[in-house]
């Protein structure tokens, strides 16, 4: 194994955590965005039940294989998701 990915195994936590931090931080804009113009109207609500059942899945998976980096990111991105289908509901 090269040094290069010796150092990556190393900070491979590290590294998870960044990827769901990122991962779960890109539907805060569309939130934000939603929530200034209450407007949901582009919005696919089928697209988001869809990604919530695989958020559930992922979510699931990562409490099987004990992986605290995916838990929380599918946690807070289904918190995001979840406001999404709630606004989408609730402003028709």
């Amino acid at each position: 194994m090269t040094n290069f990915i010796k150092h990556i195994v190393a900070y491979q936590e590290l590294l998870g955590f960044i990827a769901a931090a990122l991962g779960a931080l890109s539907f805060l804009p569309q939130v934000i965005r939603i929530w200034k113009h209450r407007s949901v109207k582009d919005i696919s609500a089928a697209m988001y039940i869809l990604y919530t059942i695989s958020l559930l899945l992922w979510l699931a998976y990562g409490i099987i294989i004990e992986s605290e980096p995916l838990i929380i990111a599918e946690i807070f991105t289904l918190i995001l998701v979840s406001i999404i289908l709630v606004m989408k509901y609730l402003w028709k």
